[in-house]
């Protein structure tokens, strides 16, 4: 049986995952003990982490987060930070994010609050929802510039797509009208579905 146009066929049809795997197996010599079925389940399990890996870095790599690393699993608990763990553990259910409920992280400079919307957004990504994150100040030039250009309607909508939309340093100066308007817009936009 000839390998590679198969091998081929697997790459025009995007089953880059089924390829990798069909190659591997036919690098160990045990794969023979297994019957059709089994090594078919095989490769569709293998195509189907694949697609879920390649979800998850679009939507990771999409959400732009400030801190990429952070994971609900490595928040500090140091009696400073004054989290509690069983809040931070039913966050992680992402039942706000479903519930399109918001969350607001207050707290003194230094004490994590990044960190914890970071990660709380990467949590949210890797049970399958997107994400952007934006400090405040950048986020409202991106909404100038935006209509200055023509495209606000376009940035609106992708917006409004948006599952959780992280917004840092919030208040640190005052709002202007415009951005007033356009946080009223993006609420609006927003309220009741995400």
């Amino acid at each position: 049986m000839m390998n590679e146009p198969t091998l081929d066929k697997l790459k025009q049809m995007h089953l880059d995952g089924m390829a990798d795997a069909w190659l591997e197996q036919h690098k160990d010599a045990k794969i023979g003990a297994l019957g059709f079925d089994e090594r078919f389940g095989l490769l569709v399990d293998a195509e189907t982490l694949h697609r879920e890996n390649r979800r998850l870095r679009r939507l990771l790599r999409d959400a732009k987060l400030k801190v990429p690393a952070a994971c609900i699993e490595d928040v500090d608990y140091s009696a400073q930070r004054h989290l509690d763990k069983a809040v931070i553990r039913q966050l992680a259910n992402c039942r706000w994010v479903q519930q399109a409920q918001t969350i607001a992280i207050t707290g003194a400079t230094g004490t994590g609050k990044t960190y914890l919307a970071c990660a709380l957004a990467n949590h949210a990504c890797r049970r399958g929802f997107s994400a952007m994150y934006r400090r405040a100040s950048r986020f409202f030039d991106e909404l100038a510039l935006a209509r200055a250009d023509g495209s606000y309607p376009r940035l609106l909508v992708r917006i409004a797509r948006v599952d959780v939309l992280v917004l840092d340093d919030w208040g640190m100066t005052p709002i202007r009208d415009a951005e007033r308007r356009d946080m009223l817009e993006i609420i609006d936009d927003r309220c009741g579905s995400r």
